[in-house]
């Protein structure tokens, strides 16, 4: 039996003008967080935040059957679009995703979305999903794929201060998931939860076997004893476009002596606790110091010298270097 309460509630029944007048008034009383919008369910941009809403029988939202990709906006750039597009599209095709338009036009679509939100500084995310349709769980009968993608606007800037890390105990992703950036992120989302209970700023993921391997959302850094930048291979982890961009930088300070060398292998927990410098790598970042990782700390536990002159040369080639796309705002 239903409770009284349960008994006595009336729930309204909307007709389109009225369920979108609701939407609306949502945002009246705070700016819009997000200025702009892709859908290709649409078939188009949508600047209204009331629009910017996925169809609830998308495979991508109720069987995760999707993936996305970022790439970083800054004095109305896209840094590193096309790493990131071409990663996407690696993505797509491991978890079986198809498009419903070809790279060039996913990537005008991009650049054209990112001029109409008239944001010069922030990011975009975009997404394939295998599309609405039913709620089945195999993509077979859907209609087709459908393509998302949304400008985020952020005032962030180049970190020099430094975090804590702890190692989770959340389950890391075997390989043939972790290596593609797909949409089933609950291992994600509950790592960062048990680093923020732990009063950390994120986690580091340790395999089975002992090894380093990544951060919730990012790569990580580690300068050893030798002066040698290492990262954690990328087999069994996400190949970052960051992480990857800071491994062909980082020889500039080899050649000024602030390095020994540059190189991706496997290090174990005990050898990378012995660094005299860590750092989280990612978009957002793009060099975050950690200072400390369970309790104790690296180096002298502090931000040090080598962590911030590789973030400064990843700053610098984010505002100035050659793999930037002017967004033709009007």
């Amino acid at each position: 039996m239903l409770a009284p309460s349960a008994r006595t509630i009336s729930d309204p029944i909307f007709p389109l003008f009225q369920a979108l007048q609701k939407l609306q008034e949502k945002w009246k009383s705070t700016p819009a967080p997000f200025p702009a919008m892709y859908s290709s369910v649409l078939g188009g941009i949508v600047l209204d935040p009331a629009m910017m809403v996925l169809p609830i029988d998308d495979h991508m939202v109720h069987r995760g059957h999707g993936v996305f990709d970022t790439a970083m906006l800054l004095d109305g750039h896209l840094y590193e679009l096309d790493p990131h597009l071409d990663r996407f599209l690696r993505s797509a095709a491991k978890a079986k995703v198809g498009t419903p338009f070809p790279r060039d036009t996913l990537r005008s679509i991009l650049v054209q979305m990112t001029a109409a939100s008239g944001c010069r500084k922030g990011s975009i995310r975009y997404w394939l999903s295998s599309g609405p349709g039913d709620f089945l769980l195999s993509s077979s009968a859907l209609p087709g794929p459908a393509f998302y993608a949304v400008v985020i606007p952020s005032d962030y800037d180049q970190c020099r201060h430094g975090v804590k890390a702890v190692t989770t105990s959340v389950p890391m992703k075997p390989p043939m998931f972790a290596t593609s950036k797909n949409v089933n992120y609950l291992p994600n989302v509950l790592s960062i939860m048990d680093a923020e209970d732990r009063g950390a700023f994120a986690s580091v993921w340790v395999d089975e076997q002992g090894f380093v391997a990544e951060g919730p959302m990012v790569n990580v850094a580690f300068v050893t004893p030798a002066g040698e930048l290492v990262l954690p291979a990328f087999d069994k982890i996400l190949s970052g476009c960051t992480a990857k961009r800071l491994l062909a930088l980082a020889p500039k300070l080899v050649d000024a002596g602030l390095l020994t060398g540059v190189s991706t292998k496997f290090i174990t927990v005990d050898e990378a606790k012995t660094s005299v410098e860590m750092a989280f790598v990612g978009s957002g970042l793009p060099v975050l110091p950690i200072v400390e990782w369970d309790g104790q700390p690296i180096g002298e536990g502090k931000v040090g010298k080598l962590m911030l002159a590789l973030s400064d040369l990843l700053w610098e080639d984010m505002k100035s270097g050659p793999d930037r796309v002017a967004v033709p705002y009007k």
